[in-house]
């Protein structure tokens, strides 16, 4: 049995009991069927079987790893994994897979457990075109999820959080800051081989981490489920000064596989409408989506600022070192810098479902269809700040334990 059909069959059980409980499971892999049924207790990055390569050619794989993630034998260091999938892509033995986490999510809904879905803002088209966010919403509830919230509108609080940061601290044309609140990969790279620049980034959390920390605030008991295109995100669900915000993370992928199994199809759903986000929050899914974000934000929280918002992007890890590289080199008249660990940004990202370019039209489109153009206008932002005890827009300057992080 291979590990796609272990997994389908894994998942499959799941949906109607505990497959832990199984024993026709004795037969099968062990250590494969242990990662389905116990994730949190494997790495982000699973090796199959004992690797077949010879010594050198192990030697090679972990010496290509920029994070040193790779541990002789081909084991993998959470610590230093950032869930770049890197490795996973250039396996020549297709051994190496990211951790799955279905099946526990699954046993969540079967047990009547308050389970959220917080779905990334590159989702539009990832299922079909004819599904919408309010269908998708319907199917979620017909899958067992107590509620979709859309990850946009925490966008749009961070958004308000990076612009007030920039209007607070860069007065002078020498100042920049570095956007904090999108990609893990982009975070990671400055942390680990740009450390030099993490004065430059304000401690902000990403929409992911602030979702699942609202709910939470307001939820303690809800299980918390990221849904996106990106490894990353599991690796920084882990992290240990953000652990607890979000209990599991699945990709678009593994969410159609359980969609697919259960015999949900969303295009068939009634409409179940509750937008909330801005296009500036929706927009965050493609490259330069932060940046235009947070100038518009700034040009109205200070329309009379006399240092504007000068934005530079880069997409791809390879543009994000050269971008920091000419930055540290003084080459750039740029004050706010956005990276992307993914060519296309988000809607790139290695388990998107549909390719770059349709989720980047897909993501315009939606963007434009908002009936608020800045997070400022958004009256929804207010509101859930509210409720989480904020009394502001501007008391997200101070140190909140939802959108505040303390980077080690």
């Amino acid at each position: 049995m291979t590990f796609k059909e272990l997994y389908n069959e894994v998942v499959s059980e799941a949906v109607k009991k505990d497959p832990s409980k199984l024993k026709a499971y004795d037969k099968l892999d062990k250590y494969q069927l242990d990662c389905l049924l116990y994730p949190e207790q494997h790495t982000v990055i699973w090796r199959l079987k004992p690797c077949p390569c010879p010594p050198e050619k192990q030697r090679e794989c972990e010496a290509s790893c920029q994070y040193g993630a790779i541990r002789p034998g081909m084991e993998f260091d959470d610590e230093k994994c950032v869930g770049c999938g890197e490795c996973v892509d250039n396996c020549p033995e297709n051994n190496l897979t990211d951790n799955r986490q279905a099946v526990p999510i699954l046993n969540a809904i079967r047990e009547g457990r308050l389970v959220y879905a917080m779905i990334a803002p590159a989702f539009l088209g990832q299922y079909s075109p004819e599904v919408t966010p309010g269908r998708l919403r319907s199917a979620f509830f017909k899958a067992g999820f107590k509620g979709m919230i859309e990850v946009a509108l925490f966008a749009d609080i961070l958004t308000l959080k990076e612009a007030l940061e920039f209007d607070a601290n860069i007065l002078k044309d020498s100042d920049f800051q570095l956007t904090s609140c999108c990609c893990p990969l982009w975070i990671a790279m400055i942390r680990k081989v740009y450390n030099k620049l993490m004065p430059h980034v304000p401690g902000s959390v990403s929409p992911m981490i602030a979702c699942g920390r609202a709910i939470k605030t307001l939820y303690p008991d809800a299980v918390t489920v990221f849904i996106g295109p990106c490894i990353a995100k599991k690796a920084e669900a882990r992290e240990s000064d953000l652990k607890g915000a979000v209990d599991y993370v699945l990709t678009f992928r593994e969410m159609k596989d359980i969609f697919d199994i259960m015999q949900i199809n969303p295009e068939d759903f009634d409409e179940e409408d509750r937008e909330h986000s801005s296009r500036a929050g929706r927009i965050y899914a493609r490259t330069g989506g932060v940046s235009e974000a947070v100038k518009t934000a700034v040009s109205r929280i200070s329309p009379d600022r006399k240092i504007s918002v000068r934005t530079e992007c880069a997409d791809g890890v390879k543009a994000c070192r050269n971008m920091l590289d000419r930055l540290l080199r003084g080459e750039t008249n740029a004050n706010f810098f956005e990276g992307m660990g993914c060519v296309g940004g988000c809607v790139g990202g290695p388990k998107a479902v549909i390719d770059t370019e349709k989720g980047t039209e897909n993501v315009n489109v939606y963007g434009d269809k908002a009936v608020f153009e800045s997070p400022i206008d958004n009256p929804y932002v207010i509101k859930i700040l509210n409720r989480l005890g904020f009394d502001t827009v501007e008391s997200l300057l101070g140190d909140s334990e939802i959108f505040t992080r303390h980077f080690e």
